[in-house]
């Protein structure tokens, strides 16, 4: 019994893996291209944005932006900004993650 238990756990497994790869729930490619743009050009939308990329077949956005005009806590309310827009005006399965990078170089040189 344990070992039909253990291969049903395996399909199932296979089934979640498989269903994560680009156009195995029958969506064409054109469209998960589209549905990555989409995500990109809504984070690039907001102000303070540079850049905004989709990763993980699109369950994650991180998006780069420009740390003299956002700041730390202006970073956390645009991550939550950009989630409501993405909820609002796209469909999509599952979840995204939002992934907001602000990035500060302090570079000196002793002489």
């Amino acid at each position: 019994m344990r070992h039909r238990a253990q291969t049903a756990c395996v399909y199932v497994t296979q089934d979640a893996i498989s269903g994560a790869r680009p156009g195995a729930r029958r969506e064409s490619l054109e469209r998960y291209i589209k549905r990555l743009e989409e995500l990109e050009s809504v984070a690039k939308s907001f102000e303070g944005v540079r850049q905004a990329y989709a990763v993980e077949a699109g369950r994650e956005v991180r998006v780069i932006v420009d740390a003299q005009r956002v700041d730390d806590r202006s970073s956390l309310k645009l991550a939550r900004d950009i989630a409501i827009q993405i909820e609002e005006t796209m469909t999509y399965p599952g979840e995204i993650k939002i992934t907001v990078l602000r990035e500060i170089r302090a570079v000196e040189y002793a002489r």
